[in-house]
């Protein structure tokens, strides 16, 4: 897979690059479909050049060109182009990087998450809990109530991605020991232990409606008995907030915010926060220490004892 000659073009180093990456880092097939979009629009734009005429000019127009991006979008599109070229600097000994010769710093905005508090966690499950009520136990709708409450209760209970949610497999739920086992970014595996009754019922609920299936099944199935897509739980979690007066936008994110940010009010140690969430950094999980000191400073306005002097 390697090149001897100076001008090989771009297509080419991307060529190499993807399969060093698929075969020989056995990158998650998620990754290199982000890979393979990033290197395209990348080729899209500069066009097909000599790997030697991709110089810090063609570099910087081509970050201009992405300049409407957000922030973590473009540090993607950058911190992919940099790995392909420093992999071809790697194999290629005459070959240097013009990334080492750029100082790219980019300064997000550090924005804190939407959270939900506790009444409005019990009022988006109260919601799904009532539609099954009102649903005949031998109809479709009910079939459909039971995997959304399942569906919900599962996302506050875990704090797991909407991804991992939607890639969980029958097997991957262990009722005996209660635990689910979530396969995360990186195929990165973490066991979840599911300790709340409800959770756990409304789980054993789903099953006994999904019915028999081979092990390797997905958990969760569309009305066709497809595995169910990320935009559909988004949908399902829009229509369960519109049915409610909760003005927040609250999207299967949201749930993961609220777990991780109700585990730290309650004094969980953020390294194992860290853990349940699957982060690989505790960097990524400290912005729930800004969330909390919202709530810090909402005791300490209304508790504080000075208040009284």
């Amino acid at each position: 897979m390697k090149a001897n000659e100076n001008n090989q073009k771009v297509t080419g180093v991307i060529e190499e690059f993807l399969w060093h990456c698929e075969f020989e880092k056995k990158l998650s097939e998620k990754t290199l479909n982000a890979y393979k979009a990033d290197l395209s629009q990348f080729v899209s734009s500069i066009g097909d050049l000599d790997i030697s005429e991709v110089t810090k000019d063609v570099l910087r127009k081509y970050l201009q060109a992405i300049s409407h991006f957000r922030h973590k979008t473009i540090k993607r599109k950058i911190a992919t182009i940099k790995a392909m070229l420093n992999y071809y600097e790697y194999e290629n000994e005459w070959y240097n990087s013009p990334m080492r010769k750029m100082k790219i710093r980019m300064r997000e905005p550090v924005r804190l998450p939407t959270v939900m508090n506790i009444k409005e966690v019990r009022l988006l499950l109260g919601i799904v809990y009532k539609q099954r009520m009102n649903c005949k136990s031998d109809t479709f709708s009910y079939h459909m109530a039971t995997r959304n409450i399942a569906i919900i209760e599962l996302l506050f209970a875990s704090g797991m991605r909407v991804s991992e949610l939607c890639d969980l497999r029958v097997c991957d739920i262990d009722m005996k020991q209660g635990c689910v086992r979530i396969i995360g970014k990186g195929n990165k595996e973490r066991i979840i232990d599911i300790s709340q009754k409800a959770t756990l019922s409304a789980i054993k609920d789903w099953l006994n409606e999904r019915g028999c299936c081979d092990s390797q099944s997905p958990l969760f199935v569309s009305r066709l008995h497809n595995i169910l897509s990320t935009q559909s739980v988004r949908l399902l979690i829009k229509n369960i907030v519109a049915s409610s007066q909760i003005e927040k936008k609250i999207t299967p994110h949201t749930f993961r915010h609220t777990y991780a940010t109700l585990l730290l009010e309650e004094g969980v140690d953020i390294t194992y926060i860290q853990h349940l969430l699957g982060h690989s950094s505790v960097v990524t999980t400290q912005i729930y220490t800004h969330v909390n000191l919202q709530k810090q400073h909402e005791i300490l306005s209304k508790k504080h004892p000075r208040r009284l002097i």
